[in-house]
């Protein structure tokens, strides 16, 4: 599956506040409650396609707020995958996880990201690593999660950067254009 026909299979307006659902198709970021917001489509599909995300793949979905990239990167993983979507905001982990049981994903969950602990560190290491809210300098301790030939996906200062794991402990970074985000806590 790619990512266009993950966009299909996972209707955005399934993860919005009942009042925004007729805003589903809006190309902008739309607020989900406790400060945060559904990203913008267009943001969304292009950190899904640096991700790459393959089939059985394991995956952690930082910020995972209404739920909506958790379904997707479910939808890419499938059945054979995994997915942990984490989220710090304890009305919005109830809020994502209730809109998740949406679909069919039983190897996709929420949980309560922990103050002070970035990601999942006694799960790792993950293929991949999708981080929805902006760092200000790449979270070493995120690095540390990324499995071997690992990706992750991250907003550092305003610009989209892709980490790929290499088997020498440097991981290779690359910058993708400018994004505005919630700030990573």
């Amino acid at each position: 599956m790619d990512v266009s026909e993950a966009f299909r299979a996972v209707p955005r307006a399934w993860f919005l506040p009942e009042q925004e659902r007729g805003r589903d198709s809006y190309d902008g970021p739309i607020p989900i409650g406790g400060g945060q917001t559904n990203s913008q489509p267009r943001t969304v599909e292009a950190m899904l396609r640096l991700l790459d995300v393959r089939p059985g793949d394991r995956v952690l979905d930082i910020g995972a707020g209404s739920g909506w990239t958790t379904g997707l990167l479910a939808q890419l993983v499938g059945a054979e995958g995994e997915v942990l979507g984490l989220e710090l905001e304890p009305e919005l982990v109830g809020f994502g996880r209730s809109n998740l049981r949406r679909g069919d994903w039983p190897w996709a969950r929420i949980e309560q990201a922990e103050h002070g602990i970035l990601g999942d560190p006694g799960g790792a290491p993950y293929d991949r690593v999708l981080v929805s809210a902006e760092a200000l300098e790449l979270p070493a301790d995120l690095v540390a999660q990324l499995g071997d030939d690992g990706r992750m996906v991250v907003p550092v200062n305003g610009e989209m950067l892709l980490v790929e794991a290499r088997g020498d402990g440097r991981p290779q970074v690359s910058r993708h254009g400018f994004y505005r985000f919630v700030p990573l806590r």
